[in-house]
Formats: structure tokens, sequence, C-alpha cells
């Protein structure tokens, strides 16, 4: 009778690319003293920290690199009504150390219309700057409303 043969699967070794066996990362060759083999937890280890020091490195840099942008003050218009929404003039100020753009949220409190609220983006603003944009707002209706305005960076 013939006996079924048995297939051993194989990978390359780390070191050099022969083959050996799944158990094995490291051939004779490589490994002559029969060393323990590194471990799949050694492996997985190192590139957890790896991508772990990348994420706390770019947080740095994305900290760094925004600081000393704004605060940013901001005063509106009256809204005046327009057709399809409400025209307004806001005038922003940049009182930080760095240019930088800021973002805008314009909200209202006016009963049946609290919880609106629209984003808008300035241009980029020099330290100490002012500057001046003139939107149409569409989110709260053509029917002139009291508005609030609050600026981040």
């Amino acid at each position: 009778m013939n006996e079924p043969q048995v297939r051993t699967q194989m990978q390359a070794c780390v070191r050099c690319g022969a083959p050996v066996s799944l158990q094995t990362a490291l051939c004779e060759r490589c490994n002559p003293l029969g060393l323990a083999q590194p471990s799949a937890s050694q492996a997985h280890g190192t590139v957890f920290l790896g991508i772990g020091a990348a994420v706390l490195l770019l947080a740095s840099l994305a900290g760094s690199s925004s600081r000393g942008i704004g605060p940013f003050t901001a005063s509106m218009s009256a809204a005046e009504s327009v057709p399809g929404g409400l025209a307004v003039e806001i005038s922003i100020t940049n009182t930080g150390a760095t240019a930088g753009s800021a973002t805008c949220q314009i909200t209202t409190s006016k009963i049946g219309s609290a919880g609106l609220s629209e984003i808008i983006s300035t241009p980029r603003i020099e330290p100490g700057a002012t500057t001046t944009v003139d939107r149409e707002l569409k989110t709260f209706g053509s029917e002139p409303i009291p508005l609030a305005i609050s600026c981040g960076n």
C-alpha cells in the first residue's frame, strides 16, 4: 500500500529567504546555533509601537503647526432679507500671533428656529488684522431674525 504524502507548508527565512517550515523563522544557515526564534507577539508588538510613535509624532506636528493662530473675535451686522435667505456683513479680527483662517458658526435662539446653524470659513487673516466678508445665509429663511456668531481657529 502506498502511504499518503504529507505536505509540509513552507515560508521564507526572514533573513535570507531560504524555504523553512512555518514553525521556524530562520534557516539553519542563518541560525546555526539553534537560538530561540522571534515570536509573533514580538513582531506584532514592534509594529504596534511603531504605529503608536507615528501617531504621537503626527499629533505633535499638528499641534505645533496651529500654535498661535487665533483666537478670532467677530461681529455681525443685522440680518437683511434677500431673495432666498438673509444677507449679513461679518467682521473678523485675528487676535493671535500667527496668520490663519477662522471657522465661524452662526446660530439663532429664536423659538422655532433654535438649533439651526450655518458654518462659514474665512480667507487667511494676518495677526492683528480685521477682514470683512459678506455672506448670504440660506439656513434661517428670509425673515430677519436675531443671529449670533462665534469663531474658532
